[in-house]
């Protein structure tokens, strides 16, 4: 029984709800360790990709749960896994190998092959991956965001709206990349030489921002809307079907790119010298704090995120929380991923964390329950189940 089978919900212990038979989990993830490098990639190439400490951990969660999971390795391979394995579901966390909606792969696939997943649905993984894209939306819905502009060539016309300093980054990666102290500019020419470099390394359009220079924030939360009266653990969401963990707030003051929450402070770890302090729940108002929460509500429903998601804020010179970007799948390291973080903040085992995105999704899908044999004491859906964990390629 976990923490928060202890709580209390008026004057009671909520009622666990009884055990869901045994799925076949296929574990779609990209690691660090299995990338192909090509040349000509940017030097933080694969920083979105996943440890392998991160995948055991969310596969030994998975498993502590009943059910049986096969690591997949997420590229060129993965049609003929699944169709091998046959899995029950996917739980998600894949990047995507290449291509500008590359972390849309995995749940295109299993769409077309009718398999229950993990995360958001494939527009909204291609959307928030595409961070101009992103801000259009929430832009034309009146939600705040910085003033930006999209370049796809250095020597494109500037927006006069624009004003200096201004912020330089990829339009279309993650995990901090190609974001560090250079991103600032404050002339033309320095932002036309930083938008050619983008465009060169990343091959891809430059997103071009106002400089935020108030506090940075990122709100992590799960859910979707709806009565949560039938999930797994109900008691864990508000009346909107929402559960949002405390907020974190990220100080890069001290980090080795400082007042930038770039890839060389994102990986390192968390008290290893040069890193950003990470201070959850953060020192703010109640009122700060609903209106991240609301923000994070409406940014997220805009685009059509499910089940877990972490929206970044920062706030503007007149101290208002200001849209930085959504990621539809958020690190899910036990150790020093941000939702992780918050999770572990407010007193969530990880095998909750990881376990509720599960069965989300399978509300989401109206999973039918797997046919359950009795094997002796053993209960499996099927005698295949009994197959050694696979992945594909190890090493």
């Amino acid at each position: 029984m976990d923490y928060y089978e202890n709580l209390q919900i008026n004057g009671h212990p909520p009622q666990r709800r009884s055990r869901k038979p045994p799925w076949r989990i296929a574990l779609t993830a990209n690691l660090k360790s299995q990338m192909y490098w090509q040349p000509g990639q940017p030097p933080d190439a694969g920083a979105e990709f996943d440890a392998r400490e991160t995948v055991e951990s969310i596969a030994a969660a998975l498993e502590a749960d009943g059910h049986f999971v096969h690591i997949c390795m997420a590229d060129h391979t993965l049609p003929e896994t699944f169709i091998n394995l046959r899995p029950h579901f996917v739980f998600n966390i894949a990047e995507g190998m290449g291509g500008d909606a590359r972390e849309a792969h995995v749940p295109a696939l299993c769409e077309l092959m009718g398999i229950p997943y993990t995360a958001s649905r494939v527009l909204t993984n291609a959307l928030s991956l595409d961070k101009t894209q992103t801000k259009r939306i929430w832009h034309s819905m009146g939600l705040p965001t910085a003033r930006f502009q999209e370049f796809t060539s250095s020597d494109q016309p500037i927006d006069p709206a624009l004003p200096y300093p201004l912020f330089v980054k990829p339009a279309r990666e993650g995990t901090g990349m190609g974001m560090g102290p250079e991103s600032i500019v404050t002339n033309e020419a320095d932002l036309r030489t930083r938008v050619a470099w983008v465009i060169e390394t990343y091959r891809q359009p430059a997103l071009v921002e106002e400089l935020l220079t108030g506090r940075e924030f990122t709100v992590g939360y799960i859910g979707n809307r709806g009565f949560p009266g039938g999930r797994t653990r109900p008691y864990l969401y508000n009346f909107e079907g929402y559960h949002f963990f405390p907020v974190l707030e990220i100080d890069a003051s001290r980090s080795v790119t400082p007042g930038v929450y770039g890839h060389a402070a994102k990986s390192l770890e968390l008290d290893e010298h040069g890193a950003p302090a990470y201070l959850c729940p953060a020192d703010i108002s109640d009122g700060l704090r609903e209106q991240l929460y609301s923000l994070t509500r409406q940014a997220a429903e805009a685009i059509g995120a499910c089940d877990v998601s972490r929206i970044d804020f920062r706030l503007n010179a007149a101290g208002q929380p200001m849209l930085l970007e959504i990621n539809t799948l958020p690190g899910l390291n036990p150790a020093v991923s941000d939702v992780c973080i918050m999770a572990r903040a407010e007193g969530m085992p990880y095998e909750t964390l990881i376990t509720e995105i599960l069965y989300l999704a399978a509300e989401r899908f109206n999973l039918p329950r797997p046919v359950i044999h009795q094997l002796g004491s053993m209960a499996v859906a099927e005698p295949a189940l009994l197959l050694p964990r696979i992945t594909p390629y190890s090493r």
